[in-house]
């Protein structure tokens, strides 16, 4: 069973966990185009942060932030390399969709990297009814970059 907690930025596991989620998408991007939250970001006013856990064990984490009083963004989605296709990413994306209906939000982005590590991703999110949009808030046309929208 997953068990789904806001906050716990500070839990060295949650710590380590978005350590590994910074480094891999440094990894596969340019800095100039990884626009994931620190710990800072993830713990502003205007982000709710999850954890996924089993027990002890921390499966995944993930985070929404409002854009504006009717669109949110989806940040920060990683799961434990241990738990992949497990259903982490799908409960938490269901999560992050409910607390986004109750909070009256029409539509529901994210940004992503668009190379083949990021292939998996896509899936899940096309599965849970995201489509290719265009850069969205800040964000500006960027080859590495794929960004996604759904209404809600």
């Amino acid at each position: 069973m997953i068990e789904l907690r806001e906050g716990g930025l500070d839990h060295p596991a949650v710590i380590g966990l978005l350590q590994q989620h910074f480094a891999g998408m440094l990894a596969n991007s340019p800095p100039g185009s990884c626009h994931f939250l620190d710990l800072s970001g993830l713990g502003a006013a205007d982000v709710t942060f999850w954890s996924a856990w089993t027990g002890d064990a921390l499966l995944g984490c993930g985070a929404l932030k409002q854009l504006d009083a009717g669109h949110g963004e989806i940040k920060s989605m990683r799961t434990a390399p241990e738990h992949l296709r497990k259903g982490v990413a799908a409960r938490l994306l269901e999560r992050m969709m409910e607390t986004a209906r109750a909070r009256g939000y029409r539509r529901l982005s994210l940004e992503t990297g668009s190379g083949e590590a990021f292939d998996a991703a896509h899936r899940l999110y096309r599965l849970f009814g995201f489509t290719e949009c265009p850069p969205f808030a800040d964000y500006r046309p960027d080859p590495f970059s794929r960004f996604m929208s759904r209404t809600l």
